[in-house]
């Protein structure tokens, strides 16, 4: 006798199938994320401004996979044993349509992931970054497939397939979320880095306010505190965990120095995206401007000031044009 499809039956399978799929597409967002990261490219970094790993990538697709899959796990369970209580349940339409739609789609990502492979392989564009994404992505592809195709077939209560492909995918994801840890660090690291950020856009923001205090008035601040200023509502920031101010000195009449102290080290090639931009204002690497060890850093900034010609023609009322 068939079995009845309830609300419960349609809930299940729904959050099982669409758990399956937040899952796979997080472990597959993180291999290609590692192999990034152990595989920069060069050409990537000049439209993306990094070479390796996203590590906002990372981190959404370790959150999600953190939390989804266990609910995946638990939900496959709980079908599992609906399923071994009434075997009819095997034959639910909605859970063939939906074992059959994932087939589907698993097949469907084999066949574009193999026409891929040909045509960079044709192309004479085989490269180990581009190779490693093509097997990952077949990989897992495949193993979905495998487990959907056995899900449809008959098989006894007893199977410890299940329980085999719950441990195994169990560790292909624990391994996954903990080479996450391994490239982006443990939630305290991640804080000290957006401490450090904020510091480095402190800095930039004080830098820009010298500069536009230099072009004004001719000269450089004696101080921080002169670039107080109530009537635009600018306040010289200052450390975001200590509160301190940041250390400013003017150098001679066009050189200056910012201080501050940092937690974590940013290296002059560091292309991980950590900087909200890659580029500085006139297309220097934000890396190299800010590149910093652990503790007190200082920086020196030279005004030069043939790149505000027409920003101080504009003060002293004499139209650029009219100037050589």
């Amino acid at each position: 006798m068939a079995s009845r499809t309830t609300p419960k039956d349609v809930f299940l399978h729904l959050l099982a199938i669409v758990m399956l799929y937040v899952s796979v597409t997080s472990i597959l967002t993180l291999l290609f994320q590692y192999v990034n990261e152990l595989f920069p490219d060069v050409l990537t970094a000049e439209y993306s401004y990094r070479a390796g790993a996203d590590l906002d990538l990372i981190r959404t697709a370790s959150a999600a996979l953190i939390v989804v899959f266990p609910v995946y796990l638990l939900v496959s369970w709980l079908l599992r044993r609906d399923i071994t209580a009434s075997p009819e349940k095997a034959d639910l339409p909605v859970r063939r349509w939906l074992l059959h739609l994932t087939l589907f789609l698993a097949a469907l990502i084999i066949i574009v992931d193999l026409v891929t492979l040909m045509y960079h392989f044709l192309s004479g564009e085989l490269t180990m970054r581009f190779l490693l994404k093509v097997l990952a992505v077949l990989l897992v592809a495949a193993a979905v497939f495998g487990y959907e195709l056995w899900e449809l077939r008959k098989h006894s209560t007893a199977s410890r397939v299940p329980r085999n492909s719950a441990v195994s995918s169990g560790a292909v994801a624990f391994l996954a979320i903990v080479g996450g840890f391994i490239i982006i660090g443990s939630p305290f690291q991640q804080r000290q880095l957006r401490f450090d950020m904020r510091r480095i856009g402190d800095l930039t923001v004080l830098q820009n306010q010298i500069v536009d205090f230099w072009i004004n008035k001719d000269r450089l601040p004696s101080s921080a505190g002169d670039l107080r200023n109530e009537l635009q509502g600018f306040i010289p920031p200052q450390d975001p965990l200590t509160g301190d101010p940041y250390e400013y000195r003017p150098v001679s009449a066009l050189s200056f120095e910012l201080c501050a102290t940092f937690a974590t080290e940013l290296a002059k090639d560091d292309a991980t995206g950590r900087l909200p931009s890659a580029y500085g204002p006139y297309g220097e690497p934000q890396a190299e401007l800010w590149a910093h060890g652990k503790g007190r850093s200082c920086f020196t900034r030279t005004i030069d000031p043939e790149r505000y010609r027409e920003q101080l023609l504009y003060r002293k009322g004499i139209p650029a044009q009219a100037v050589p």
